[in-house]
């Protein structure tokens, strides 16, 4: 069927919940006929976990209600305008709460790749928690991309889908940040953590595409991340990244979502070397647990003086997402000759705020308790197994000297009462 001639209402009911695929996996043909047709079937719900899109404005979704697991990507705007409700939940318990009916999916919109000549259709870009949206749906609509790439890991065979949508057109890309000198210093430090062996788990952004610059005259280099980009696309091509020496799943990536840009795209096409799994492997503390010299990096908004990290909110603005910061904080944090690196700029707003505080303005997203190793461009602060007071004074030290005083003073209860 073309997209033309999708009626939606002869497969959505009224009070429906809908799922739709993620980040660069969005539907967007099926994303845009919803948009137009949602109102007249009424009272929907719709759940995407991160949007790069930028169809979601207030005025467009204003048919169905849009929640979330986070104001990750295009979906910042639409919690600053009140049009999104975030559900606080880590990345890898989607799917699980998908399955037991807690986050409903009456309809699940996916965006798959062309099929094998066994009719089986590989998930593409995202394989987090596709599988569960399938298994959970009363009815499955696909949209049948051709410039999606084939890769291998999950599944769904032309069985299980019960619309098919033929399109082509370029799926949704996440082009790289430019990278700053705060970044450059930033990686410098991470680099450090990253030796010969290493296995690495990375979000997508201007920092981690900075570390992996870094990293070219490393041996044998291993990825389990939850998403890749296109910094990775270099590493392989270098034979940086072989997986050689992972105790697991040796000579292959293990990932959940493809985050990049055509390049990335193709690289990944009929690619053996790259396996697309859900959450239930790659954030899976059991399946983690298994890899030595894992070194997972991860992103704050702000830490406080004793540890404690809010990647979520910043004041009244809700701009980021739990993810699988936490699953992947704990697994680095404990693996034999890994590290868990906790990664922001010093400051904000042109240098007028300290991203090192007293106190966190917004929610925890990782304990103190998870907490490993804080990097910023003034070096990288050690903190496990470290008291409160201690922490205090290596968090300082890394934190920009224009606030050192001040947050010195503000570390001096802390210090005085050990705790």
């Amino acid at each position: 069927m073309a997209i033309a001639d999708l009626d939606l209402a002869r497969y959505i009911r009224s009070g429906d919940r809908i799922v739709l695929g993620q980040a660069c996996g969005e539907p967007t043909s099926l994303v845009e006929a919803l948009i137009v047709q949602g109102a007249g079937i009424g009272n929907l719900s719709v759940f995407i976990a991160t949007s790069f899109s930028g169809l979601f404005t207030p005025e467009t979704a204003s048919a169905f209600r849009l929640s979330s697991m986070g104001a990750i990507g295009a979906l910042r705007s639409m919690t600053k305008a009140g049009a999104l409700d975030v559900i606080p939940v880590h990345v890898s318990q989607v799917g699980p709460l998908i399955a037991a009916g807690v986050i409903p999916c009456d309809v699940a919109m996916i965006q798959v790749s062309p099929a094998d000549k066994d009719g089986n259709h590989s998930f593409g870009l995202i394989s987090d928690h596709t599988k569960a949206m399938v298994e959970a749906a009363r009815v499955v609509i696909a949209e049948i991309n051709d410039q999606v790439p084939f890769t291998y890991g999950e599944m769904i065979h032309e069985r299980e889908i019960d619309v098919a949508i033929a399109v082509s057109r370029p799926p949704v890309q996440v082009p790289a940040g430019k990278v700053t000198e705060t970044d450059e210093a930033i990686a410098r430090h991470c680099a450090n953590y990253i030796g010969d062996g290493s296995v690495i788990q990375t979000g997508v952004g201007a920092v981690p595409d900075a570390i992996l610059r870094l990293l070219h005259d490393r041996k044998d280099l291993g990825v389990h991340s939850g998403m890749l980009g296109d910094g990775l696309v270099d590493l392989f091509e270098a034979g940086v990244i072989t997986n050689a020496r992972k105790e697991i799943d040796r000579g292959v990536t293990i990932n959940g979502a493809l985050i990049g840009t055509r390049r990335l795209y193709d690289f990944a096409d009929k690619n053996p070397a790259i396996r697309m799994t859900p959450t239930s492997y790659t954030h899976d503390a059991a399946v983690l647990g298994q890899l030595s010299r894992l070194v997972t990096i991860n992103s704050a908004l702000e830490v406080d003086l004793t540890g404690q990290v809010n990647a979520e909110q910043s004041g009244a603005a809700y701009m980021g997402g739990t993810g699988g910061q936490v699953d992947f904080v704990r697994a680095g944090a404990r693996s034999p000759g890994g590290a868990a690196l906790m990664v922001l700029g010093s400051t904000a707003k042109g240098g007028t705020i300290s991203k090192i505080v007293p106190t966190l303005a917004g929610p925890v997203t990782t304990a103190r308790t998870e907490v490993d190793v804080i990097v910023t461009e003034f070096g990288a602060a050690e903190l496990k197994g470290q008291t409160l007071a201690e922490r205090t004074r290596r968090l300082i030290a890394v934190a920009h000297p224009d606030f050192r005083e001040e947050l010195d003073r503000a570390a001096f209860e802390i210090r005085q009462r050990g705790f």
